[in-house]
């Protein structure tokens, strides 16, 4: 029997990147693209790699590609990773699991290192995976807390809450850090599901030539705000402040409001911290015909509003210039 669970990308609506500095988002689940991880029960304990984990090349010149599209580390420590800290979670909580072994691995087609949640999507995926193996609940405002820890505390890559969130939660969801609560030893925040049906026309763009590792960013700006950095801890005040606009804007229909709050939530980000000029190209490539545009995560892809298909035809021509595919989200 084999057991196969999906965790889908995710897109930072408004807010990001204040989930991991006690702001609030809304993001929401990018349907077109997903995480599978597939575990059957086996004689051994077994890692079966993945499509980024292999250690076996051609030449040099394929190295070297390989790095530049997923780095230097694939999808096999985020499963280890999911592992550990699943079973740190039973043994806190005192819950028996059996001594089965299994077998496990994955398979995605979320573009790699552009901001779209692919490595949470992987631990996720296991964590539902190993739920049901050792048929064990974990709860739903907990779990996303969970999958945190294996990448922060078990690996070192810098981030918050909110992709975890959305992709434990699914669809559109609102989430507010401002005020964690300890829930079984882990730092979880609010989080409010909304119906996908209050979001205007929203595309989704994204570049994998200019892919950059999430920690690039976040590791950085982790140094900024330890340290006291005023203009940083500002801003993520006022990414707060945005989200809660953008939520009446959602609830009130408006549109206009919603796609001037996104252009507000990139240039505050954009006047504290240095990026990606890739990145900043695509944000004004996009805003050049009339749409709204900001970083969707802390890679290259950027999400926005726009008014019409006409407007999105002509979005799609423009950003295929800079090698940019634009989609419309399945949410």
């Amino acid at each position: 029997m084999v057991i196969s669970h999906k965790a889908y990308a995710r897109a930072g609506l408004i807010g990001n990147p204040s989930d991991g500095y006690h702001g609030k988002t809304i993001a929401f689940t990018v349907k077109n693209f997903y995480a599978e991880v597939q575990l059957r029960q086996s004689e051994t304990l077994e890692f079966i790699a993945g499509p980024s984990d292999s250690n076996r090349f051609e030449s040099i010149t394929t190295l070297h590609s390989d790095i530049v599209e997923h780095g230097y580390y694939g999808g096999i420590r985020l499963i280890k990773a999911a592992v550990k800290v699943f079973v740190d979670y039973c043994q806190k909580q005192d819950k028996q699991i059996h001594n089965k072994n299994f077998s496990i691995g994955y398979q995605t087609n979320i573009p790699q290192q552009v901001g779209m949640a692919g490595s949470s999507a992987i631990i996720i995926a296991t964590l539902r995976c190993l739920m049901e193996f050792y048929k064990i609940q974990i709860d739903q405002r907990l779990l996303p807390s969970i999958a945190l820890s294996a990448e922060t505390k078990e690996l070192g890559i810098g981030g918050g809450l909110q992709d975890r969130v959305a992709q434990v939660y699914e669809g559109l969801v609102a989430m507010d850090f401002s005020q964690p609560e300890n829930v079984a030893g882990y730092q979880c925040g609010r989080y409010q599901p909304l119906e996908t049906t209050l979001l205007p026309p929203v595309y989704l763009a994204y570049r994998p030539a200019s892919s950059e590792p999430t920690e690039v960013f976040h590791n950085d700006l982790r140094a900024r705000f330890d340290a006291g950095d005023q203009q940083v801890i500002d801003a993520m005040k006022y990414f707060a402040e945005l989200t809660d606009q953008a939520l009446e804007a959602l609830e009130n229909n408006n549109a206009a409001q919603l796609s001037a709050l996104l252009d507000a939530n990139f240039d505050c980000r954009y006047s504290f911290c240095e990026l990606n000029p890739q990145h900043v190209e695509m944000v004004q490539t996009a805003r050049s015909c009339g749409v709204s545009a900001k970083y969707a995560g802390s890679g290259g892809a950027i999400v926005g509003t726009y008014e019409s298909e006409s407007q999105f035809v002509e979005l799609q021509s423009t950003m295929n210039q800079i090698s940019c595919r634009v989609i419309k989200p399945v949410l």
